[in-house]
């Protein structure tokens, strides 16, 4: 089994890519009723963001989780995470501006955007309003940057951007 299969995927590493497989792999992934380009794992988002220099990683989740939980670190790909709240803290109401705040940030619609939350629920909603707005390349990061809850309702155990080992940084 490939590295990116297991997401066990070094900072750093670059592992050859049948790119084909992981897109269609991706398509499949996709719940029904969704347009986005498709779902794809925490090692798969690394892999394609070391191996595509236009690609980006979208934080969707808010200003509370970035400096309490923490952030993707991509300073050894050479880029930074784009931190953009899909919805607004406290009320959680969604932001209205999303995609033209994505464009405003210089993201072609071109590129392939990968967008991460929490769990995988914020940013698969993100990637779908993206799409309908004429962002082509849009895929969400399923089980997010911390995951599911285990038994004790702690993250970060059981799956997730952390969970997985890749590289972040705390507030």
């Amino acid at each position: 089994m490939s590295n990116i299969a297991n997401n066990n995927i070094t900072p750093g590493e670059t592992v050859g890519v049948d790119w084909d497989s992981l897109l269609r792999t991706a398509k499949e992934r996709l719940a029904s009723g969704f347009s986005y380009a498709g779902d794809i794992t925490p090692g798969e988002a690394w892999q394609i963001l070391a191996d595509d220099t236009s690609a980006v990683l979208v934080d969707v989740r808010t200003d509370a989780e970035w400096n309490f939980v923490g952030v993707p670190e991509l300073d050894s790909l050479g880029k930074k995470p784009l931190l953009m709240s899909w919805q607004r803290y406290p009320d959680m109401s969604q932001n209205q501006e999303f995609a033209s705040d994505l464009a405003g940030a210089g993201v072609p619609r071109s590129v392939p955007v990968l967008f991460i939350c929490r769990s995988g629920a914020r940013s698969a909603s993100a990637a779908e309003h993206c799409t309908a707005e004429g962002f082509t390349n849009c895929y969400n990061v399923i089980e997010g940057f911390e995951g599911v809850p285990d038994a004790d309702k702690h993250r970060g155990k059981i799956s997730g951007w952390k969970m997985r080992a890749l590289p972040w940084v705390q507030g």
